[in-house]
Order: C-alpha cells, then sequence, then structure tokens
C-alpha cells in the first residue's frame, strides 16, 4: 500500500457518511450512543464544515470531520472534531496529508485558524501536532467528554489539550514546507513536561499509575497555562515525550 495512492475526497452522500459511523466504530470501539451519527456528518457538511474520507480503492480507510466555530469578537474558525485512520494505514503519512487538505478548504474559506483537542499522554499525536504541522497550544481541559468505551482511553479521564494551527503564522508554514522535515527540536524551551515514552503500556498494565501520571501532567499545564505558557515545540527519546514550553508573549 502506498499511501500517496489513496484518494482523499469530500463525503457528501448518506452512504459515504454511514461508512464513517462504521469506521468510527471499527477504530475507537466505541458504544452506539458515543459515535457521531450520520446525521452530525450530514449537517457540518451543509453549513460551512467539511467530511474528508480516504479511500484504498473502494475501501474507507480515514476520515476527517470539522465543523465552523465563532470566536468571542466574531472571528471565524474550523474546529476539526475527529481524523481517524484504520491500523494499517498509521504512520505512513495519510494523517498529515488529510490535514494539509483541511487547511486548503480553511484557507478557500477564508479562514486561517484551525483547533482541535488531543491526549496529552498521546506522545506521536503531540509530535505530529506541534512538529509536524506547527500548532501550538496555550489550553488545558480537564476530562473533556467523560470516561468513555473507547479501548484506546484505557478508562482514564479524556484530558485534553487544545491545538490552535494558525496557518498563516511563520512557524506553521515553515514546518509545512516539503523541504523542512522535523529533526531534533532546537528551542530554548523555558519549561517542559515529559511524558513516560511506554505510556501506553503502564496504561495497560498499570491503570493507577497512569492515572497518577496523567494528574500529575494535568497539574503541570494548569500552573504554566496560567502564568501565560504556550507549547512551542516537542521533543523525543526512547524515554520520554516532552512538551516544550515558552511564555508566549516572547513568541
Amino acid at each position: 500500500m502506498e499511501p500517496d495512492s489513496l484518494q482523499i475526497r469530500p463525503l457528501e452522500t448518506l452512504p459515504e457518511f454511514s461508512a464513517v459511523v462504521a469506521l468510527q466504530q471499527e477504530i475507537w470501539g466505541f458504544h452506539d450512543v458515543e459515535l457521531l451519527p450520520r446525521r452530525l456528518f450530514v449537517v457540518a457538511s451543509k453549513i460551512g464544515g467539511q467530511v474528508l474520507g480516504a479511500y484504498d480503492r473502494d475501501k474507507l480507510v480515514a476520515f476527517c470531520l470539522c465543523i465552523p466555530g465563532l470566536k468571542p469578537g466574531g472571528r471565524s474558525y474550523l474546529y476539526s472534531h475527529m481524523l481517524g485512520v484504520l491500523g494499517p494505514y498509521r504512520n505512513t503519512g495519510l494523517g498529515r496529508r488529510l490535514k494539509l487538505v483541511q487547511r486548503d478548504f480553511a484557507l478557500a474559506s477564508g479562514v486561517d485558524l484551525i483547533e482541535w483537542t488531543f491526549d496529552p499522554l498521546e506522545i506521536k499525536n503531540a509530535f505530529f501536532n506541534v512538529e509536524r504541522l506547527g500548532a501550538i497550544v496555550r489550553r488545558f481541559v480537564h476530562n473533556q467528554y467523560g470516561t468513555t468505551t473507547s479501548h484506546l482511553h484505557g478508562g482514564l479521564p479524556t484530558d485534553r489539550l487544545i491545538a490552535e494551527w494558525h496557518l498563516r503564522s511563520p512557524r506553521a508554514l515553515e514546518l509545512l514546507s516539503d523541504e523542512n522535515l522535523p529533526g531534533p527540536s532546537k528551542l530554548n524551551s523555558a519549561a517542559r513536561i515529559a511524558v513516560p515514552a511506554d505510556i501506553a503500556e503502564i496504561r495497560t498494565k498499570d491503570p493507577e499509575r497512569a492515572r497518577a501520571v496523567q494528574a500529575g501532567i494535568g497539574s503541570q499545564f494548569d500552573e504554566l497555562f496560567s502564568k501565560g505558557f504556550a507549547v512551542t515545540g516537542f521533543e523525543r527519546t526512547t524515554e520520554f515525550g516532552t512538551y516544550l514550553l515558552t511564555p508566549w508573549e516572547s513568541n
């Protein structure tokens, strides 16, 4: 399977949206009550949002949903609510391709900000969001969605960081350049928050320890964000994934 050969296109029909609902269940294992229903995808596609699908021939293997949002003061933005990729197609660049198509849609719609949430314990996602896309983070929400039935969440509270993707920012434009593939971060950070590299194993084998790690990380984000810091970098070693924070006023 060559990721560049997969077809990405907007989804618009009821059968396509039904396939997305089924794909959600396959990826996350949610109970029915927690699935985004087909009618939400219908509405999103009609009010200024977008539903993207990636196909391997006629098989839907990934999707991405965004809906329009409005900031205080009237600024429009897109909220990227869900992106899912089937297991065999992960780590192939497909997620980045979906986000870049979403970015093109936003800019063509006159929007230069996309936001979404992600789990602070998911090191690969954090690296992708911050170092591959150029998002920053200034907000943390405790247990945003409540405890879910997804095996991917491991029974932990759904603590979330809010990614801000400022599409026209110099940092995002630089990182999105095809020639600028990220290496080790050169950021001189003022603060760091480290996540154990084996957190996925800890979450499975020692849920109480995982909960303690999660709570400690949440407390650190609360403190640093209250002081005006922002996540502006992320680095990975064999032992840790580390959020790099700087005072936002200096960026």
